[in-house]
């Protein structure tokens, strides 16, 4: 909801002008975490738990859109908003606002690295700065995420999930065999190894 006096924001055009031309100021990514605009109430804008991006409860069928509206995203106090160097909205998410869903393993200087393709599709290396987590999940089990940038994360998918079980290992961490997964020099823990071996 808005904060009381402020209408929720409506239209996209605006904001999806203003993006573009921060989409083309300069290389890369645009600065957000140097832009501190005013706030300017929620926008009816949701990504939902698959990744999926709803504007006014209807999905957004242009990827190119969606991967214009990713680009300008941060995570603020465990907020999320839609940012330009004159406005800032808010948005929901269901969970985190990416979704992993291929991953490729390749040799790197530091060993095997692995590189993850998010749903709209950036190029993320899993290292020290880029780390895993795990999660228990509702359902059961572990949920995986991925560090992408600043406070944004992804979800592992499910598919890619067992791919990192196929090649977890073995490794003690504070003196405690720990099972999990090794990328670019930088080991991610994801259970006891004991208890690992008892459910396989």
């Amino acid at each position: 909801m808005a904060k009381q006096g402020q209408e929720p924001v409506q239209d996209l055009d605006g904001l999806t002008a203003a993006a573009k031309v921060a989409a083309t100021a300069g290389k890369g990514l645009p600065p957000v975490h140097l832009w501190n605009p005013p706030f300017c109430g929620d926008l009816d804008m949701r990504i939902a738990a698959d990744g999926t991006w709803y504007y006014m409860g209807t999905p957004i069928g242009r990827p190119a859109l969606v991967r214009l509206f990713s680009t300008i995203l941060k995570r603020e106090e465990g907020k999320y908003f839609l940012v330009t160097p004159v406005e800032k909205v808010g948005i929901r998410v269901d969970d985190v606002p990416f979704l992993a869903v291929e991953m490729i393993k390749e040799p790197g200087e530091q060993g095997d690295c692995l590189r993850f393709r998010t749903n709209v599709d950036d190029w993320v290396v899993c290292d020290s700065a880029h780390p895993l987590r795990f999660e228990a999940s509702a359902e059961g089990g572990l949920t995986p995420y991925l560090h992408v940038r600043a406070d944004l994360w992804a979800k592992i998918t499910r598919a890619l999930y067992y791919d990192l079980v196929d090649i977890g290992e073995a490794r003690m961490v504070d003196g405690r065999e720990m099972f999990g997964v090794a990328s670019a020099g930088a080991f991610f823990a994801m259970a006891d190894a004991e208890e690992v071996r008892g459910a396989s």
